[in-house]
């Protein structure tokens, strides 16, 4: 095997271990606990499922970390193609991990609100409860903030792809196409969060565009190269 191939399948490997823990974190957790517009059943379902929401915010924390080692192994197998490139790649990406690992603080200040700590007797439960539900819900935000950053790398990445020659060209144009959707997803619900619901879930097809340059690095890696 090829140096190539072998930094590839690397590569391949760190982001399947990186993006596995996330739906969870992200998708699965806050679904379970949030109940919109419900403050109550929302701190009750917390103060129910603690451990759910710390095996979430460890996901978080998990996957952010493990993103690192991933995105600098793929900068080891793209820059030779284009450092510029690939140091922009990594910077990009880089910027949304302490993103990341600040907007946990979200979810921990809920779990502290709904503790019954003495120091927290001067406020009443309702009071305490919509504390927690707003931390859950600027839990959200945050993600929404990172997600731009998720997007943005995947461009420089794509074109790196694009330009390698030991890797199809269409999986460059389709992690272009993913970014766009991360994009159009976080200005949508920063800007017209009427419209949030409708457009995450056009753009989530088009994120999907980022799974077919996982499993190529991780099954295939890269062409031989002469």
């Amino acid at each position: 095997m090829n140096s190539t191939k072998k930094q590839a399948r690397i590569a391949g490997l760190l982001y399947l271990l990186a993006s596995s823990p996330a739906p969870f974190g992200l998708i699965y957790v806050p679904s379970t606990l949030i109940v919109t517009g419900d403050a109550t059943a929302t701190a009750n379902h917390i103060r129910a499922s603690e451990t759910l929401l710390r095996l979430g915010i460890a996901s978080e924390l998990i996957s952010a970390a493990a993103f690192i080692l991933a995105v600098f192994a793929l900068y080891r197998l793209f820059e030779g193609v284009n450092k510029q490139q690939a140091s922009l790649m990594v910077t990009l990406f880089v910027v949304s991990v302490p993103i990341s690992f600040l907007n946990v603080l979200n979810d921990v200040a809920a779990l502290v609100l709904v503790s019954g700590a003495d120091f927290l007797s001067v406020f009443d439960k309702s009071q305490l409860d919509t504390l927690a539900y707003l931390f859950l819900r600027l839990h959200g935000q945050g993600f929404v903030v990172a997600q731009i950053f998720w997007g943005l790398w995947l461009f420089p990445f794509g074109i790196l792809v694009i330009r390698s020659g030991f890797i199809p060209r269409v999986l460059g144009a389709l992690l272009m196409i993913a970014g766009s959707g991360y994009l159009v997803s976080s200005f949508t619900s920063l800007l017209l969060p009427g419209y949030a619901h409708l457009v995450s879930q056009f753009a989530l097809v088009l994120e999907f565009g980022e799974l077919p340059i996982v499993l190529w690095l991780l099954i295939w890696g890269a062409k031989e190269q002469s």
